[in-house]
């Protein structure tokens, strides 16, 4: 069956585009994983159905940090035993859960919501820097860390964020050792980035 021609089914038209549009998948993908759906209705179809409607409904945006939780603030955000004074910058929310699985950061966390990128058109006001400054303005942090990513759009936003927090009176830090030139947060194992906050320096 050719799932492209007009002939096919629109239902299953949408579903296939819809997975097709997730990250990391493409159309012979999406096809395989509905033809599954399909067939698995009970055991598979429903329930994912559900599971997502009920994120959907439940999950939301901490309005502090931009983490995603049930809570609002996040349950990192209302922890009292987080050390307050130390806040680490992200560019996703992805970037927070793959440092918070190494356990070695026990502080606050900013999600940035992108990094700056002149070749997709990224710019400072698209990503919530302004919001990230005014919170280092009206809280006494020690220590600003900024955990991007070893890429070029990663180092810019970094200089960028350093740059505009320049003469604040806080301490600003970057990963070290263990982060590789061009390496993703999110694809890198808990030990490397362990040791990349522990060898954090000096922007």
């Amino acid at each position: 069956m050719n799932y492209n021609n007009q002939n096919s089914q629109g239902p299953l038209d949408n579903l296939i585009k819809m997975l097709g549009n997730m990250p990391g998948l493409g159309n012979r993908s999406a096809r395989r994983i509905a033809l599954y759906l399909l067939q698995k209705r009970e055991t598979a179809m429903i329930p994912l159905a559900h599971a997502l409607q009920d994120a959907a409904e439940k999950i939301q945006n901490c309005d502090r940090c931009g983490n995603l939780d049930l809570n609002n603030p996040c349950k990192i955000c209302n922890d009292i035993k987080r050390e307050g004074g130390k806040i680490c910058v992200v560019a996703h929310v992805s970037d927070l859960w793959a440092i918070e699985r190494t356990g070695a950061f026990r502080g606050r966390y900013f999600v940035l919501g992108g990094l700056l990128s002149a070749l997709d058109g990224i710019g400072p006001e698209d990503l919530k820097i302004d919001k990230l400054v005014d919170q280092i303005r009206e809280h006494n942090y020690e220590e600003i860390i900024l955990a991007l990513s070893a890429t070029v759009d990663g180092q810019s936003t970094a200089h960028y964020i350093a740059d505009r927090i320049y003469g604040l009176n806080v301490k600003v830090t970057r990963l070290a050792h263990g982060v590789p030139v061009g390496g993703e947060l999110d694809y890198l194992d808990e030990g490397t980035i362990t040791t990349a906050l522990k060898s954090r320096s000096a922007a």
